[in-house]
């Protein structure tokens, strides 16, 4: 086979469009070539995941060992973490990365799930112990009117 422009007929016989005959091994597709700025984009995107994966793991320790933490402050700087991590990540569109970020965005989301479970454990106790005290607020406003019973059922107590 050549890479020579050959004819080629349609069904009436007429001259189409030349088509150039490729050898089979010119097929093969290579991987694009690495673009100018393309490490420095990938080593911006580690960067990035390890920025984020601090604030993970600090909110998570400071969760697991039941320390006073500013949950909004942790939430700040998650939402800026993923915003410059979703902004690289389109920026970095259509190239090949190394498996090492494969890997580092497949720990994230690992520990992104153990961060949530252990922040429903600490809504889900920080909304028993609201109810705990509204309960008992409840009570000490209560003239004996209502019984508890009626509260139960839809009764107000003041």
């Amino acid at each position: 086979m050549t890479n020579e422009p050959t004819e080629t007929h349609d069904q009436s016989g007429a001259a189409a469009t030349p088509m150039v005959v490729v050898e089979a091994m010119a097929l093969a597709t290579p991987l694009p070539a690495p673009r100018p700025g393309d490490a420095l984009m990938e080593a911006a995107f580690t960067d990035s995941i390890d920025r984020l994966e601090e604030v993970i793991d600090e909110e998570t320790a400071a969760l697991v060992a039941r320390q006073a933490l500013d949950l909004s402050e942790f939430n700040r700087r998650k939402s800026r973490s993923l915003l410059e991590l979703t902004r690289l990540s389109r920026a970095l569109s259509g190239r090949v990365l190394g498996a090492e970020a494969g890997a580092r965005l497949r720990g994230i989301g690992g520990k992104l799930e153990r961060n949530h479970d252990l922040l429903r454990m600490h809504l889900a106790a920080a909304q028993e112990v609201a109810g705990i005290i509204s309960d008992a607020l409840r009570e000490a406003e209560s003239d004996g009117t209502y019984s508890s019973d009626s509260r139960r059922t839809g009764g107000r107590s003041r």
